[in-house]
C-alpha cells in the first residue's frame, strides 16, 4: 500500500516558485545596480562606480545586523497560518517597491548635488538588504516545516534551486529582450537607458510579488513549531552557533567559500578584459551591454542541470562525501583553467573576440555544473540540523538557524564583492582601457585569477570544515 505524501510534488513546485519570485529581486540587484548606477549618473561623478560599491558592501554588512535580529523575531512569533508563512506575506510587498525605487532615475544632478544621490543609494540599498533578509529567511526557513519527512524535503530543496538558479539568471537575459522591445517600438538608440530598467523592475514587481503570494496561499506548514521562549539577542544567536556546532559548520563553508559568486561580481569586467566586442550572426554585440548574459549562458544551463543531479549523488553519498567532492573538483578544474589561460602567448587568438568567447562558455558550462552543489547543500543541511536539535533537545529553532544560513550568505557575498573589485582594481582595468581594445595580458591573467581561478581554491577552503560534519539525512530516516 503506498503511503500518502505529506508534500506533493505539485506543492514542491509551488514553493520552488516563491523561491524564484524572491531570487529574481536578488538576482536583478545583483546583476544590474552597479551598473544602472554607472550608466545613469557617471556624467555626474565619475566615481560613482567605486562609490556605489562601497556603499554596497556597507550596506551588506549593516543589513546582517538585521538577520538575528529578523530571525529571533520569526522564533518568537505565534502568528496565524504558521510561523513562515505570514513573514513570507508581509515581506513580499517591500522587496518589490525597494527593488523598484532602486531602478529609478532621479536627476540629482538638477537637485540636490552628490551628497543627496549617496543619501539615497545608502537608504534604499539598506533599506532593500534588511527586506531582503525579511523575504528570505521566512521563505527558506519554510522548508524545514512544509513535510517531516527528509526525503519529499529533498524534493522541495532541489526544484526551489533549479528555481533559484533561473531566477538569478533571468535579469540579464530580460533586460536584452526589453531592450530589443524598445528598439523595436521607438527604433534603435530611440531609447534612454533609464527606460528598460524601470520596465524591467516593473514587470519582476509584478511577476515576483505574484509567485511569493502564490507561494503563501498554496503551502502549508505541515510542522508544528511554537515560538521561542524569552529574549533572544543578537549575542545568544552566536551563542546557538556555540552550542550548535553543526550549524555553525554551515556557517563556516558560506564563508570559506565566499568567492563562490565572484563570477558574478566581476562579470562586466571580465567580459570587456577576457572578451570585448563579439560578431553573432552578422551583428557586433558588447559583453559589457547588450551581451552581458552570453558568456554565463552554458554556465546557467549546466548549473540547472547540477541541481537536478547533486540531490540525486547527495541522496547516494551523503552531504558530507557530495560538498567535499564537488568542492575539490572545482578546485582542479578552476585552478587547470587559470593556469592554461595564464600560459597563452600574449597574441593568442583565445584572448579576445569570438574564439575568447566559446573558450569561456566552455569553461563555464563544467562550472555551472560543479560550483550546484554549493548552493543546494548548505540549504538542505540547515533543515537537517533543524530536525537533529529536535531529536536530541525537543525544541525547533527554524528562524535562528536560518537566520545564520542567511547571515553567512550575506557576510559571505559583503566579502565578495570587496575582494572582487580590488582584485579587479589591482588589474588595472578600467572602462578607458576597454574603449582602446587592447587589454595587456598581465591585466586579463589578474582578470582571469578573480574570475574563475580565486573561486577554485575558495571552494576548496570551504570543504575543510565539512569533515567534522556529522549529520546525514541519508542515514537518519
Amino acid at each position: 500500500m503506498k503511503e500518502s505524501k505529506t508534500l506533493s510534488v505539485k506543492s514542491a513546485l509551488i514553493y520552488a516558485m516563491g523561491i524564484f519570485g524572491v531570487q529574481i529581486f536578488i538576482g536583478y540587484m545583483n546583476s544590474f545596480q552597479t551598473e544602472f548606477y554607472n550608466k545613469m549618473y557617471s556624467s555626474f561623478d565619475s566615481n560613482i562606480f567605486y562609490a556605489s560599491a562601497i556603499i554596497i558592501f556597507a550596506a551588506k554588512l549593516i543589513s546582517c545586523v538585521f538577520d538575528p535580529l529578523i530571525g529571533t523575531m520569526i522564533d518568537k512569533s505565534s502568528l496565524k497560518g504558521g510561523k513562515m508563512r505570514p513573514w513570507v506575506l508581509r515581506s513580499a510587498f517591500p522587496l518589490a517597491v525597494l527593488t523598484t525605487l532602486i531602478f529609478i532615475y532621479i536627476p540629482f544632478d538638477k537637485f540636490g548635488g552628490k551628497m543627496l544621490l549617496y543619501a539615497y543609494i545608502t537608504v534604499t540599498t539598506v533599506l532593500w538588504n534588511i527586506a531582503m533578509s525579511f523575504a528570505d529567511i521566512p521563505s527558506q526557513g519554510m522548508l524545514s516545516l512544509l513535510s517531516p519527512d527528509a526525503e519529499e524535503r529533498n524534493v522541495a530543496a532541489s526544484l526551489s534551486n533549479i528555481a533559484k538558479t533561473m531566477a538569478l539568471a533571468l535579469p540579464g537575459v530580460f533586460v536584452t529582450v526589453v531592450m530589443m522591445l524598445l528598439g523595436m517600438i521607438k527604433g534603435e538608440g530611440n531609447y534612454e537607458d533609464r527606460e528598460y530598467y524601470l520596465i524591467t523592475a516593473l514587470v519582476f514587481l509584478v511577476l515576483g510579488t505574484s509567485l511569493i503570494l502564490l507561494m503563501y496561499k498554496k503551502n502549508k506548514e505541515a510542522v508544528v513549531s511554537s515560538g521561542s521562549n524569552g529574549v533572544v539577542s543578537i549575542k545568544e544567536m552566536f551563542s546557538e552557533m556555540k552550542k550548535n556546532k553543526m550549524i555553525f559548520i554551515v556557517f563556516l563553508i558560506n564563508m570559506l567559500g565566499f568567492a563562490r559568486s565572484m563570477g558574478l561580481i566581476v562579470c562586466v569586467q571580465a567580459n570587456g578584459a577576457l572578451i570585448g566586442k563579439i560578431n553573432l550572426f552578422g551583428m557586433v554585440m558588447d559583453t559589457t551591454a547588450d551581451a552581458t548574459w552570453l558568456p554565463g549562458l552554458l554556465g546557467g544551463v549546466s548549473g540547472f542541470i547540477g541541481i537536478c543531479v547533486v540531490p540525486l549523488i547527495n541522496k547516494k553519498l551523503g552531504e558530507k562525501k557530495t560538498y567535499i567532492g564537488f568542492s575539490a573538483a572545482t578546485f582542479l578544474f578552476n585552478m587547470a583553467v587559470t593556469v592554461f589561460y595564464w600560459l597563452l602567448p600574449e597574441n593568442s587568438a583565445l584572448r579576445y573576440g569570438n574564439p575568447a568567447l566559446y573558450m569561456i562558455m566552455l569553461f563555464q558550462f563544467v562550472i555551472g555544473f560543479l560550483t550546484a552543489a554549493n548552493t543546494y547543500i548548505p540549504l538542505v543541511m540547515t533543515a537537517d540540523i533543524v530536525d537533529d536539535r529536535l531529536y536530541k533537545t525537543g525544541e525547533r529553532r527554524e528562524g535562528v538557524n536560518y537566520a545564520i544560513l542567511s547571515l553567512s550568505i550575506k557576510l559571505s557575498n559583503a566579502i565578495c564583492v570587496a575582494v572582487g573589485l580590488l582584485l579587479v582594481a589591482v588589474s588595472g582595468y578600467t572602462q578607458v582601457i576597454y574603449k582602446t581594445g587592447r587589454i595587456p595580458a598581465q591585466m586579463q591573467n589578474i582578470i582571469m585569477f578573480s574570475y574563475i581561478g580565486f573561486v577554485g581554491v575558495s571552494a576548496l577552503v570551504s570543504a575543510i570544515p565539512m569533515f567534522f560534519y556529522k549529520i546525514n539525512s541519508t542515514i537518519r530516516q
